[in-house]
């Protein structure tokens, strides 16, 4: 059975890698070529929105027990994401081709690349320490760039929100709005976001001390 789990992780892993680099790449060579943030979302859009929703399987995993990462914080992580980009950025064309969108795109992919083969790798045997040290590195910077594309979307998104009256039937019952709820968010997101930050700097401590003890025991 954990012969197959493993293989199953590595298929998964694997696919998500390949599906984030076929992304990155559709970005940047459309940036290259057109020399404009503009492209983003329609040279990737629909490939990320699929891997994002696929990634609900991640949330899965840590329910279940098949890796040890719990339900909480890839649901925090998963959650987050999907909203942005399902709920509001395939919703209102007037942001799609927002120099946000390329941001927080770009770092998402560049975090992806890296994290999915690190996984993929570990299914296998062990990943090489330098995926090891980029997979608990990168983010310091690449989190901060996502969440400021999101961020600042989200804002650029409102006054959209506020005329389409975005969602109005789902929130017919409650006494606000999905405009009030997003003005909202938009408040604890950066403390929320802290707690996932904060969450990558003990798993860096953890994972790059073993690191550097299995080197010094070779």
């Amino acid at each position: 059975m954990s012969q197959l789990l493993n293989l199953y992780l590595f298929a998964y892993n694997s696919l998500q890698a390949f599906g984030w680099a076929i992304s990155l790449f559709r970005i940047i060579s459309n940036f290259v070529s057109t020399k404009s943030f503009d492209g983003a979302y329609s040279s990737a859009g629909e490939l990320i929105s699929l891997l994002q929703t696929v990634a609900f399987l991640e949330v899965l995993h840590g329910a279940i027990g098949i890796v040890p990462s719990g339900a909480l914080v890839p649901l925090m992580q998963w959650g987050g994401r999907t909203h942005f980009l399902l709920a509001i950025v395939n919703r209102i064309e007037e942001v799609q081709e927002l120099p946000s969108v390329f941001i927080a795109f770009v770092a998402w992919c560049l975090i992806e690349v890296i994290r999915y083969p690190h996984y993929a790798l570990n299914c296998i045997g062990s990943s090489p320490s330098l995926i090891t040290y980029l997979r608990y590195t990168a983010f310091i910077v690449l989190f901060p760039t996502g969440f400021t594309g999101e961020m600042w979307l989200m804002y650029e998104a409102l006054p959209f929100i506020k005329t389409k009256n975005l969602y109005s039937d789902l929130f017919d019952g409650f006494p606000f709005s999905y405009y009030d709820f997003v003005k909202v968010l938009l408040l604890c997101y950066p403390f929320l976001w802290l707690k996932l930050y904060l969450h990558m700097f003990k798993q860096r401590k953890s994972k790059l001390s073993k690191q550097h003890t299995k080197k010094k025991k070779n």
